[in-house]
């Protein structure tokens, strides 16, 4: 079986989130993708806009567009309130899911920014990488981490998907009484509409 964690804030989840997903599980044969927001992220201490609960429920309803999706609380938040590391999310995962091959899937902005997450090393054991190129941070600048033969072989480029999304402008045009329906699923608008988000 082959598994993703694919991680963030999904403050909201878009279609963006879902065309990443998607070609993803086509170009490496994902049997799953496992949608994990994230309870604290280490570097964005500063926080989410909307509450964990909303953001998970949101992502499962985003999850009903694909069977291979699914919405996972592996990242929900600490009872202790200290960040969530995805070295111990992945680690958690590998323990639950021994037979699986797994995969971490990011933007190409997150994975520039890998030197500064926890145990980068031991991150790259756990999993392989799938790394999404993101307008602004093209995938030939990956060339600036220093990552030994091994290191490399388990980074798999996607270049195939070009989404410049932002949640942080869906959220202002949310914000501004636009429904994004051009972004946002049917499911999920509905419920940020019922639940009075972003406004």
């Amino acid at each position: 079986m082959r598994v993703a964690l694919f991680g963030g804030s999904f403050d909201p989840p878009h279609h963006g989130h879902l065309a990443v997903a998607t070609a993803a599980a086509a170009a490496f044969a994902l049997d799953s993708v496992f949608f994990a927001p994230a309870g604290r992220q280490p570097l964005k201490l500063n926080g989410t806009v909307t509450p964990f609960e909303d953001r998970l429920a949101m992502v499962e309803l985003a999850c009903l567009e694909d069977r291979r999706f699914t919405a996972s609380k592996l990242d929900a938040p600490r009872a202790d309130g200290a960040p969530n590391y995805t070295v111990e999310t992945l680690s958690e995962l590998a323990q639950r899911m021994p037979e699986a091959e797994l995969f971490n899937l990011v933007g190409a902005d997150s994975f520039l920014g890998l030197p500064r997450w926890h145990e980068p090393e031991r991150l790259l054991q756990l999993a392989e990488w799938i790394v999404v190129s993101r307008p602004g941070f093209p995938i030939a600048s990956l060339s600036s981490l220093e990552l030994d033969a091994h290191q490399q072989s388990r980074v798999h480029l996607l270049g195939n998907v070009h989404d410049d999304t932002a949640a942080t402008g869906l959220r202002e045009r949310l914000e501004a009484g636009d429904p994004c329906i051009d972004l946002i699923a049917p499911r999920v608008l509905d419920y940020i509409q019922s639940h009075h988000l972003y406004q």
